[in-house]
């Protein structure tokens, strides 16, 4: 073998260890990517909410508004799930619909509009997540912390329209189909204010008739239909 031939041949075999390399490191970088991915969830879902406090202090049915919410799930384990969501809708409600006659007599009614953010914890009962080809399902039980902003069509006095809320609650989620899952949760929002209704315990109201309960404040709850995708990575050969 002649001076040139050996020089082309070494150039050979460094260009083939070199690629070797790189697709070695490209490889094993896709592998982290995918086991990160695994863990990633991103999805939407619609329902509706509802309100309990001094226009309706017991859940009505009748009383459900439109709602939405997007959220990011991060999933470390098959029996943890942490999600950041944020959420719109309606809560309303109307003193003519209750059995109670001085709510009657009262007669008043009000609509307030929610936006809301919240971290919750999931802890799911069943093993969810990497069963690629098994029926893929569980229920599960989350609380957490949020931060709730409101605002009612009408406001008759000068009060702060945000609190803290803790959502918590019960659903369950499917995969339907990797990597799509769909979901149903019912959720309560205990609140921090009295006037999501437009009616506190305000003192310097005249007319008895026009003051709220202010020993016990508003709750609203949430209860949605959900689809999200999980990101998965192809396995690099």
């Amino acid at each position: 073998m002649n001076f040139v031939e050996e020089n082309i041949l070494k150039k050979i075999q460094a260009n083939f260890f070199y690629g070797l390399y790189i697709s070695i490191i490209i490889c094993v970088s896709g592998q982290t990517n995918k086991l990160f991915a695994q863990k990633i969830e991103v999805g939407a879902g619609l329902g509706a909410f509802n309100y309990k406090g001094d226009i309706s202090p017991s859940f009505k049915f009748r009383f459900f508004k439109p709602g939405g919410s997007l959220f990011f799930r991060y999933n470390p384990s098959q029996a943890l799930s942490l999600r950041a969501e944020v959420a719109a809708g309606l809560i309303g409600a109307e003193d003519r619909f209750s059995k109670d006659p001085v709510q009657v007599q009262r007669n008043l009614s009000f609509r307030t509009r929610i936006t809301e953010a919240s971290a919750v914890a999931e802890y799911n009962f069943l093993d969810y997540q990497e069963k690629r080809f098994a029926i893929n399902w569980t229920p599960y039980v989350f609380g957490g912390l949020g931060i709730s902003k409101f605002k009612p069509d009408v406001v008759t006095d000068n009060y702060k329209t945000s609190s803290l809320v803790l959502p918590y609650g019960v659903g369950i989620k499917y995969q339907i189909k990797r990597p799509w899952n769909i979901g149903l949760e019912y959720g309560t929002r205990k609140t921090f204010s009295d006037y999501y209704d437009n009616l506190g315990g305000d003192p310097k109201s005249t007319v008895q008739l026009e003051q709220g309960d202010p020993s016990k404040k508003d709750t609203y709850y949430y209860i949605r239909l959900s689809i999200s995708y999980t990101f998965y990575r192809i396995v690099c050969p």
